[in-house]
């Protein structure tokens, strides 16, 4: 099979498709971290170096692109793939039962993968396109500790914030042990531990995330 024949195959789609979540999957941990660093509840300062350091390094910038690619090819094969599913069994069945042999967040991965799509797109207005085509952080007229305490002043995008969470982490919880099953990384011994692994990230992550604004919000974190 040549190069070009692997990638419009249905299993090489599914393979690909598993290595961009776990790409993706690794950003989210590596951003959590970083966003984390606001429960130092010292005013910032913690946070904003570590803000400083992911918009000025290099190779931080370069993974930039490398990042929106990833997303982007997620969202192409997560389509593609929804598509030539469709198209193999074009008459459905005529009793359905989804419930008997997977769960409902499963089957709406589709729906649910919009709907943070269309959470990162306002995320990257409030903190992204500040930081990187405005002057107000540059400047030094702000901070990125500012910035999130100012959006988060509005109750509306907190509300917005947390419900995009509830989103991320049911998508999480078929999307990580998926990613390892399109990699045909499947063992009786091993996909057991992954899968109680995925549970807890899928829970921990978003949790975490959702936790900052409600803490910003109501002056826990000042």
């Amino acid at each position: 099979m040549t190069k070009s024949g692997f990638v419009t195959s249905s299993i090489g789609k599914k393979i690909l498709m598993g290595i961009t979540g776990l790409f993706l999957i690794s950003f989210l941990l590596i951003h959590c971290f970083i966003n984390a660093l606001i429960f130092f509840n010292d005013g910032g300062e913690t946070f904003n170096k570590g803000a400083e350091f992911m918009g000025t390094n290099w190779l931080i910038r370069a993974m930039e692109i490398v990042l929106f690619i990833g997303i982007f090819a997620h969202i192409f094969l997560a389509l593609k793939l929804t598509i030539d599913n469709r198209k193999a069994r074009p008459v459905g069945y005529m009793v359905v039962n989804g419930s008997a042999n997977s769960t409902w967040y499963s089957r709406w991965m589709g729906l649910l993968g919009t709907l943070i799509l269309m959470f990162l797109v306002i995320h990257l207005k409030h903190f992204w396109v500040v930081s990187r085509f405005t002057d107000e952080i540059t400047s030094g007229k702000e901070t990125m500790f500012d910035e999130m305490r100012e959006v988060f002043e509005n109750p509306i995008v907190v509300a917005v914030y947390c419900l995009s969470m509830v989103s991320l982490a049911y998508h999480l919880l078929h999307g990580f042990q998926s990613s390892f099953q399109s990699l045909g990384l499947n063992h009786k011994k091993y996909t057991p531990i992954i899968k109680s692994i995925g549970i807890i990230f899928a829970i921990l992550i978003p949790l975490i995330f959702a936790s900052m604004p409600i803490v910003m919000h109501f002056g826990i974190i000042k």
